[in-house]
């Protein structure tokens, strides 16, 4: 008969922010091990609020399943003598396999051994995983807590373990499972008995924990609505900021406040981002968009005294918002033009100088990639001023105040400043993307702004041996690293950036013998981040080590030829493969100097260098135009013409110069390959 699961684990407050991923975790964790255990079950779903991760197995077998392996032996010489009879080596093989040697079989001429184990009971397994659930969970940060060793993202409090109405003995940092619960901190019982797995999600639900985060996700969204709808208002809507919000409650209940209308005239992101990030209220507008005196936030509780709730909600937002409207009127008593003698006194990174010094980097790494990339001169000018200023917020009141607001406060002062609508873009767009999903820059002037900065960050840290490993990456220079290609990946530039990494280093005054291996290490560092990018696209591996072998390449280029790859996969082109393969071993240390046309004497090798001279030519004219179908297709042009010269010419000649000069020959017939990249990576 099958029987139900539940695993709740009891802890002090988890960071909302860890959930999603914890429960995920929970969840795959609980099928491997089930599955591994070879114990059936119908459905497994998770649960999770603020002070409790729950794990619900339906339909579980009351037993594992039997299982039956065949072990393969040694060859059937070894295990029977001349007569037939079972030797020590087919004796021992059956013993350890705890069978009798007569039930041994021979397939193939391998002696095999058949075992079987019976399947074990449910509670068994189970009173195994569940301590293995609990050990191996990952979390970005974790506690012990008093003089224990056991860690956890925060304290354990109580531990439920049923299997119907049976508890299952667990015990982890000195808590001993039980049938008891908690309720909600103010609102519910302290002890609850759960009768069994079914009455779990109700049970709590009559003491006011909604523990199923999907239902109590929409409960928040539907009551945000209709107290939207009730102010004819529109909710400036965040969905992270409402699962962050779903984590942080049990029973929510959302209500609405207010803030005076004197405050709407500070700027709309000096209102939303302590509302948003430091609060987490959703900010409501008019019909036409316009930010309004009220927002919106969730209470982990009933509407009991909500007035009393929704006064302290707006007495807080009200001194963050005098914070914000002082510092503002403080910041506006100096131009940003006019702070940037305080960009002195801000340390950029250690033993690297202060943010004039990265402002005077970034002015002629800016003036190296616009030559670069061909930058309109409209697009130079403002991205000149816009430089200027880049950085200048950061001696504001405001941003030192509220960080996020870097750039955004830029942008903002730029305008007041009576700066162009475009350089105050610009000044925002430095900072795009900030996170994975993010908005990219639009403006010409902007994504430059943007390349160049997360360059000189990236080149900066590297130069002080500061390189990401593992899962350590404090300045986010990987996040900083997929930003630049993807805004390389959405613009029309075909740049390489060989020649700003270089203009960077010499810049940073790294020394001249050390900047091949720090250009190695930052090229390196950019390559396996495209090369992730499009492995998510589920473009094949050997299509990218084809690719990315050739560092000549821009981003554009690796575009260009993924998409021509495709469309054309030469890859599955097996005579064409192994056509430049044979190739590739006679030439992959050979560089082309030229082919004496004279010593062309057998029509193989003179047909081949009439098609490979074309073929090499089209090559370069369709690179130069970016044609990149043109180059993809031309390779299988040249097969039929190659495998006849393999099969009429003997690249080894005794004479040497005849055959220095096949070989060079090949060089030509492989360089309408290799200006794709190593065809080794198709083998």
């Amino acid at each position: 008969m099958a029987k139900d699961l539940l695993f709740e684990i009891g802890a002090e407050e988890i960071p909302a922010g860890f959930m999603p991923n914890i429960l995920g975790q929970l969840k795959q964790l609980a099928i491997t091990k089930l599955n591994d255990a070879h114990l059936p079950f119908e459905s497994i779903a998770t649960y999770g609020t603020p002070r409790r991760l729950a794990l619900i197995v339906t339909g579980l077998a009351d037993t594992s399943a039997d299982i039956s392996e065949r072990h393969k032996g040694p060859s059937a010489s070894i295990a029977y003598d001349t007569e037939g009879n079972a030797t020590k080596a087919a004796i021992g093989f059956a013993r350890g396999k705890g069978i009798d040697v007569a039930d041994l079989v021979v397939e193939d001429g391998y002696i095999c051994a058949e075992t079987k184990t019976a399947g074990v009971p449910s509670k068994n397994i189970v009173a195994d995983l569940l301590p293995e659930l609990i050990h191996s969970l990952n979390f970005p940060k974790s506690m012990h807590w008093g003089s224990l060793d056991a860690k956890f993202v925060r304290p354990v409090r109580w531990l439920v373990a049923l299997l119907d109405e049976e508890v299952i003995p667990v015990e982890f940092a000195t808590v001993t499972s039980s049938n008891v619960t908690r309720g909600h901190r103010f609102l519910g019982a302290d002890e609850i008995i759960i009768a069994n797995p079914a009455s779990y999600v109700q049970t709590l639900k009559d003491n006011f924990v909604m523990v199923d985060q999907d239902e109590r996700r929409q409960v928040i969204t539907d009551q945000l609505h209709v107290i939207a709808n009730e102010k004819n208002a529109d909710i400036v809507w965040d969905d992270d900021l409402l699962e962050e919000i779903n984590y942080l409650v049990e029973w929510p209940t959302a209500l609405c406040g207010g803030f005076e209308d004197s405050y709407l005239s500070l700027p709309d992101a000096a209102i939303i981002t302590p509302m948003k990030d430091h609060q987490r209220y959703f900010p409501l507008v008019n019909k036409e968009g316009k930010l309004l005196p009220m927002f919106l936030t969730v209470r982990n509780g009933s509407n009991h005294s909500i007035e009393v709730v929704q006064a302290g909600n707006e007495r807080v937002l009200r001194a963050r918002l005098d914070d914000a409207k002082f510092f503002f009127n403080e910041d506006r008593k100096k131009s940003l033009i006019d702070r940037q003698e305080g960009l002195t006194k801000i340390v950029f990174q250690e033993g690297l100088g202060n943010l004039a010094d990265k402002t005077e980097r970034l002015l002629q790494l800016g003036r190296v990639f616009a030559e670069t990339c061909g930058l309109h001169e409209d697009a130079t000018v403002v991205l000149e001023r816009a430089t200027e200023l880049a950085k200048t917020d950061l001696t504001t009141g405001m941003v030192t105040e509220f960080t996020e607001l870097q750039g955004v406060m830029g942008k903002e002062y730029a305008l007041l400043d009576g700066e162009s609508e475009a350089v105050a873009e610009a000044i925002f767009e430095q900072y795009l993307p900030r996170f994975a999903g993010d908005l990219l820059p639009v403006t010409e002037a902007g994504k430059v702004l943007s390349i160049i900065d997360k360059i000189d960050n990236i080149v900066a840290t590297f130069s002080r041996g500061l390189i990401p490993t593992g899962s350590q990456d404090p300045y986010a220079l990987r996040r900083q690293t997929i930003g630049i290609l993807n805004i390389l990946l959405n613009s029309e530039w075909n740049t390489p950036l060989q020649p700003i990494f270089v203009e960077s280093m010499n810049l940073l005054n790294v020394p001249l013998n050390k900047q091949e291996e720090l250009l190695q290490q930052v090229e390196d560092f950019f390559i396996l981040r495209l090369k992730n990018i499009y492995l998510d696209r589920e473009v094949p591996h050997h299509i990218l080590d084809l690719l990315l072998s050739n560092r000549e390449l821009t981003v554009a280029d690796v575009d260009g030829y993924v998409k021509a790859l495709q469309a054309n996969r030469i890859d599955e082109n097996v005579e064409l493969v192994q056509a430049y393969t044979r190739m590739y071993n006679l030439v992959k240390d050979v560089t082309f100097i030229g082919v004496n046309e004279s010593l062309l004497t057998v029509k193989a090798e003179q047909d081949l260098f009439a098609v490979a001279t074309i073929a090499a030519q089209d090559s370069l004219a369709a690179w130069l135009d970016s044609d990149y179908d043109t180059i993809v297709a031309l390779p299988n042009t040249l097969v039929p013409t190659i495998n006849k010269f393999f099969e009429g010419v003997m690249v080894m000649d005794k004479d040497e110069a005849i055959k220095n000069n096949r070989l060079q020959l090949l060089r030509l017939a492989y360089n309408v390959m290799a200006i794709i990249g190593d065809i080794s990576a198709l083998k």
